[in-house]
């Protein structure tokens, strides 16, 4: 069958499956004979109960979620957790984080506004090219959780071995890995991701923390900012993105009818190969991080100069190809190849970028 839609590359809001996007096409005007779309469905309905419990399910069987974790659909985005994990789970004050990136760095920042930070281990000597060795980390006993953010969705690199935390709380972002591959959920206190990366439209984070880091003294604290309260209103305190939570319970079908986790990691890492084999062979373009810490989802990459890489964005766009410009943080370029990403879309882009480096020798 002709792949009659543009190869989308963005690093987020991003491509979303097909056959997902089709059946959110013909239930769009009639949701299952109620006669109206989800997005006009009342919260407390008990259509949209359903809808929900079953997302919870799906996502809890995917992830084979442990029964003490709570899941949390919080609006905000993965940057209201930039303040919200540590206004929730600062017991001592005290916080040690990873810098590996972009997005841990925000962290950070947002994170010093509410306690100490210790950054314990740093990649910014080289750019964030790399992960840096956190196999004995220094951290102080009252430190209340480490932090990671475990794909870094701007400079491309990822965690092939979680830090040693030495007994603490871990935290991790994991926005632009979430459900590419098996995660044990019980190696961590608390797991969060926006969804408008790996999984469906951009307005939302996922939240998966363990109940006994659910706390009951933060009174003061504003309301909607306590995970108490979206565990206590089951994520439904308020008017929840109802939208956001129906495709993502899309999604999560779509990766229990493909195999789980396991067959979507085996996919991810196929379409990767075909394009970082391409960047090996390649004598124009160069892959910016080290090969044991290269990310499966983002591939950020550069030619000689910023005025070529400026032409690449402009021969790719013209083919087909949209948003392989890099953040504009970095420059350069960058193929985000999500789970919804296919093989073909790869193999057309390394074809693409095959001809431009032919025809500019």
């Amino acid at each position: 069958m002709k792949y009659d839609r543009t190869y989308n590359f963005s690093a987020g809001p991003a491509t979303m499956p097909e056959s997902v996007l089709e059946e959110i096409r013909d239930e769009m005007m009639n949701y299952r004979g109620s006669g109206m779309c989800v997005m006009e469905m009342s919260h407390r309905s008990k259509m949209f109960q359903q809808i929900f419990e079953e997302a919870k399910q799906d996502l809890r069987d995917l992830m084979n979620i442990p029964d003490n974790y709570k899941i949390l659909f919080i609006q905000g985005g993965a940057t209201l957790q930039f303040s919200m994990i540590p206004m929730n789970l600062m017991k001592n004050g005290k916080a040690v984080y990873i810098e590996t990136g972009a997005w841990s760095k925000k962290a950070i920042a947002e994170a010093k506004k509410v306690g100490e930070v210790i950054v314990a281990a740093s990649s910014k000597d080289k750019n964030y090219t790399y992960i840096p060795d956190c196999s004995d980390l220094d951290i102080p006993e009252d430190t209340d959780y480490v932090y990671i953010c475990e794909n870094e969705t701007i400079h491309g690199v990822t965690w092939a071995t979680l830090p040693n935390t030495k007994g603490h709380v871990l935290v991790s972002d994991q926005s632009s890995m979430f459900l590419s591959k098996p995660c044990n959920v019980a190696d961590y206190g608390m797991i969060y991701g926006g969804v408008q990366k790996n999984i469906g439209p951009a307005g939302m984070a996922i939240v998966i923390i363990r109940e006994d880091l659910i706390r009951e003294d933060l009174a003061d604290l504003p309301v909607y900012m306590q995970y108490k309260t979206h565990a206590d209103g089951d994520s439904l305190y308020n008017t929840p993105n109802c939208w956001a939570i129906y495709c993502c319970g899309k999604v999560f079908k779509y990766l229990k009818d493909l195999g789980g986790l396991e067959a979507m990691e085996k996919i991810n890492i196929d379409k990767a190969k075909v394009f970082y084999d391409f960047l090996e062979e390649s004598k124009m373009f160069t892959g910016t991080v080290v090969p044991e810490a290269r990310s499966l989802m983002n591939i950020p990459f550069v030619t000689e100069s910023a005025e070529l890489d400026a032409e690449v964005i402009a021969f790719t766009k013209a083919a087909g190809f949209e948003n392989l410009k890099g953040h504009k943080s970095v420059g350069g370029l960058r193929a985000s190849i999500y789970n919804a990403m296919p093989k073909e879309g790869v193999e057309a882009l390394v074809d693409c970028l095959k001809k431009f480096e032919a025809e500019h020798k």
